[in-house]
């Protein structure tokens, strides 16, 4: 398959948009959204965000991502579950490209059109983050990864969006030296016209197994922002909203034991069992997709059961939640009884995919765990869009 998005003619764009507007599952027409929302996804990966948005009932418009493996996951995974292509196709390149020359000109066609036909247009992403991550790299805007944030908001500004979605790591929001580049980003959204509000928020705030923050930047054009962005209700989607989910008993690390009976008084929906059961994980197309242990294989044998207190080799625990998926810089994570690493399978269902999620057989085992690694959880991104909504929509108002 092509990856590089093939040029729409404005006629075609225009019976596409009219098309989609009979889909199942519009808002009502006394809403002020007609139409369900166009969404342009940069830093695609292999689509988690996205799914989130198109199942709270977004169209998938445009998606742009330059690791070729990645967005083959994405176009494999969408295959998998009948899901229909973007309405404009793949853009297989680097972002810089839609800033200018043609890519950029052809982006600016598509997003007016959307425009005239009054759909609501908005631009989610989440730039690569080792730059502004503790953990990571930490060379900030002036790193390789950092200057893809500028560049991704001096999009945002050209094209102007109805809405934007801006996802990144809790090290642009909380580091001194990050958060005056953060602050920069801010103010050059506003001159273009944004309102904004930002939150750090944890996925498992959404019903993810999984204690992941991250920081979300929200901005809507103010000529089209349906009241003051204050009235963003964060916590609208929320399950365990403000940090009641880790405020639960929750068991501490044991010994290893094939079986471990249920604990009384923790949320059930939020341990790794439950989300291991419920994709199935062990019949998964993915099951057999791990790491075989060469050295450290006598490591996986003695690590407590939800010991996840090293940067590396942390033991899951069966009735807890995850710590941050980050399968990088070394981190590994360990079945909770059984002395391996997690399979691919297991990692998609930390990261609260639906079971029918499948990335395809022929990816390296690296690439499958760096892009699910990369990805925000599912059950998050949904969760997002819906807030998203209600704002469009005045609900709360």
């Amino acid at each position: 398959m092509d990856t590089n998005i093939s040029h729409i003619s404005p006629d075609r764009m225009g019976i596409a948009l009219k098309a989609t507007r009979t889909a199942k599952g519009l808002p009502a027409k006394n809403n002020p959204i007609q139409s369900t929302p166009l969404i342009f996804s940069f830093f695609s990966g292999a689509g988690f965000l996205d799914l989130g948005f198109e199942k709270a009932g977004y169209t998938i418009a445009f998606v742009n991502e330059i690791h070729k493996p990645f967005l083959y996951a994405y176009q494999y995974s969408r295959q998998k579950m009948t899901i229909p292509d973007p309405l404009y196709g793949y853009f297989n390149g680097d972002i810089e490209q839609c800033l200018t020359g043609k890519q950029g000109q052809h982006l600016s066609h598509l997003v007016n059109a959307a425009k005239v036909d009054k759909r609501l247009v908005g631009f989610i992403g989440g730039p690569p983050c080792p730059d502004f991550s503790v953990g990571g790299k930490n060379r900030g805007q002036h790193g390789e990864n950092g200057k893809l944030s500028q560049i991704y908001v001096d999009l945002i500004c050209k094209q102007k969006p109805d809405f934007f979605v801006f996802e990144n790591v809790k090290g642009l929001y909380r580091t001194t030296r990050h958060r005056q580049f953060f602050e920069g980003l801010k103010h050059q959204l506003k001159e273009a016209g944004y309102s904004c509000t930002e939150r750090l928020i944890n996925a498992i705030e959404y019903g993810a197994p999984q204690d992941r923050e991250r920081i979300i930047l929200f901005g809507a054009h103010q000529s089209r922002t349906p009241k003051n962005i204050a009235a963003f209700d964060w916590c609208a989607h929320t399950l365990h909203p403000e940090g009641k989910a880790l405020s639960y008993p929750w068991p501490n690390a044991e010994p290893i034991a094939i079986s471990r009976p249920q604990p009384q008084q923790i949320p059930v929906e939020l341990t790794i069992q439950h989300w291991f059961d419920k994709n199935d994980v062990g019949h998964h197309p993915n099951a057999l997709h791990q790491f075989k242990p060469r050295a450290g294989l006598a490591k996986f044998e003695t690590v407590y059961e939800g010991d996840d207190s090293k940067k590396s080799y942390k033991r899951l625990r069966r009735w807890r939640y995850s710590p941050t998926a980050a399968y990088g810089n070394n981190e590994v994570h360990i079945h909770p009884y059984l002395p391996r690493r997690i399979s691919v399978a297991e990692a998609l269902a930390i990261q609260s995919l639906p079971k029918e999620f499948e990335l395809p057989a022929d990816m390296t085992l690296s690439n499958m765990f760096k892009t699910v690694g990369n990805g925000v959880p599912f059950l998050a991104g949904r969760g997002l869009a819906m807030t998203i909504l209600d704002f469009f929509n005045g609900v709360g108002a």
